[in-house]
């Protein structure tokens, strides 16, 4: 009888840990996904309108949005990269000093250990056992992870970053850009203001299922910041318009 329970009880904790469902994951990669294709609806879509507005010919509109996808896209690339590297170079000063405090006191580093369980709640006996057991196990990793907040999941990847926002980024430019080629140029604006704010939106709550957030919330803010964005060039393109 108490086989069999052993058993099921196996049996329930791999089907509870299978039935769990995380979001962390996805969090470095999403991020540069969504930043990039944001940036490069919002623009492109910003670019084409103000230009539009400005009374500009429907050829120079169209060479002005490629050059922008261009130019936007190696920008993401560049920017993410230095943005991310400068986080892994960070963390890798941070494990390179804790790897040598680990070398000259790890009697230390040991207690620093215990005492952040303690102040998660962990009885102190039991803590310092834990913190000694993971010490022995794997001194730097546990370190890494609970001193540090480092973890596997959610270490920097520049390269990864980098290209996911250039690739994300030259998606969400064309959509504008083949709004605009797909209509006149008196339809230009309309056109590509409705079609971006509603691909913002799409994307938006896209984003937050995959994140496990709300799909309303998650649209509902990416076309108000889109909107704006565009409203705002708009009004400056016509503007340009009229004083020059």
């Amino acid at each position: 009888m108490a086989g069999a329970l052993s058993v099921l009880e196996r049996m329930a904790a791999k089907m509870k840990k299978k039935s769990e469902h995380h979001y962390l994951h996805r969090s470095g990669w999403m991020r540069a996904a969504v930043l990039g294709a944001n940036d490069g609806i919002v623009s492109t879509a910003s670019l084409i309108t103000g230009m539009s507005a400005a009374g500009t010919d429907r050829t120079t509109v169209i060479l002005a949005g490629i050059a922008g996808l261009v130019a936007g896209a190696m920008s993401m690339a560049a920017g993410e990269y230095v943005s991310v590297s400068s986080q892994a170079d960070t963390e890798r000063a941070d494990l390179q000093r804790e790897t040598k405090e680990l070398v000259h006191r790890p009697e230390d580093e040991m207690h620093e250990l215990a005492q952040i369980y303690r102040e998660r709640g962990v009885e102190p006996r039991i803590a310092k056992i834990v913190a000694q057991q993971l010490m022995d196990h794997n001194a730097l990793a546990a370190h890494a992870r609970d001193e540090l907040g480092l973890t596997e999941v959610l270490a920097a990847r520049p390269f990864q970053a980098a290209f996911i926002s250039a690739i994300s980024f030259t998606i969400g430019a064309f959509l504008p850009l083949i709004i605009t080629l797909a209509v006149s140029a008196q339809l230009t604006i309309v056109s590509v203001v409705n079609g971006s704010l509603l691909i913002l939106g799409t994307l938006g709550a896209v984003a937050a299922k995959l994140g496990g957030a709300s799909l309303i919330r998650g649209g509902f803010r990416v076309m108000i910041w889109g909107a704006v964005a565009m409203a705002v060039t708009a009004a400056i393109g016509r503007i340009l318009n009229v004083i020059i």
